[in-house]
């Protein structure tokens, strides 16, 4: 009875391992596609005092602005990624521009870098955890907690009812966009797929 009752429960194990694993597969693939037409932004701030979170907030909306200003509408990922780049020192100088305003002297850097982020749910949309290209704006000695979201398509910069819009006017498949805004049914548990993998791979080393 034992020996049976163990031969199903390694049964059960095999089976929640292969079903993991294929659903890590394809929320690796999902992921990446994702990842190809979109591009992150990654602010840091100096510390995690409520001044510089507080701080961390402006200097965003201030970069999220300027970016808006750089990117044309209907522009392509590989258009957008090329403003950005070309225009690093402004970014970074508008981010500055906030410091200043609030009084304080801490530098402020911008870079386009791969970066990975965890599994975020904003206002009207979410995005899986993975590496993404992203806008990288650090305030002072960047140890504070992070903000992130997205500078292309501009989601953050949308409203929830404008979200799937302008995710598609940047080349999202109509089933990405789904995806991401949950009207496919769940991004909720699909976005935990490899989250799980890890958690039932962590459990399997124990």
């Amino acid at each position: 009875m034992k020996k049976t009752s163990l031969r199903r429960w390694e049964a059960a194990l095999l089976a929640g391992v292969a079903i993991a694993a294929l659903c890590s597969g394809w929320a690796a693939q999902g992921q990446a596609e994702l990842a190809s037409k979109v591009i992150r932004l990654h602010v840091i701030a100096n510390s995690d005092s409520e001044a510089d979170q507080a701080l961390k907030l402006l200097v965003r909306d201030a970069v999220l602005a300027q970016a808006a200003g750089l990117v044309e509408e209907g522009a392509s990922l590989e258009a957008a990624e090329a403003a950005l780049a070309g225009h690093l020192e402004e970014l970074a100088e508008a981010g500055a521009a906030v410091v200043a305003s609030e009084g304080q002297s801490y530098p402020v850097s911008a870079s386009l870098e791969q970066t990975w982020f965890p599994t975020k749910e904003y206002d009207g949309f979410a995005l899986p955890a993975g590496n993404y290209q992203a806008l990288r704006i650090v305030i002072g000695e960047g140890s504070g907690r992070n903000w992130w979201c997205v500078v292309f398509p501009p989601l953050c910069l949308s409203s929830v009812s404008e979200v799937a819009d302008t995710a598609m006017a940047a080349g999202l498949e109509e089933d990405e966009v789904k995806l991401i805004t949950g009207e496919s049914g769940g991004y909720v548990v699909k976005f935990k797929c490899m989250e799980l993998i890890d958690q039932l791979r962590n459990w399997l080393e124990r």
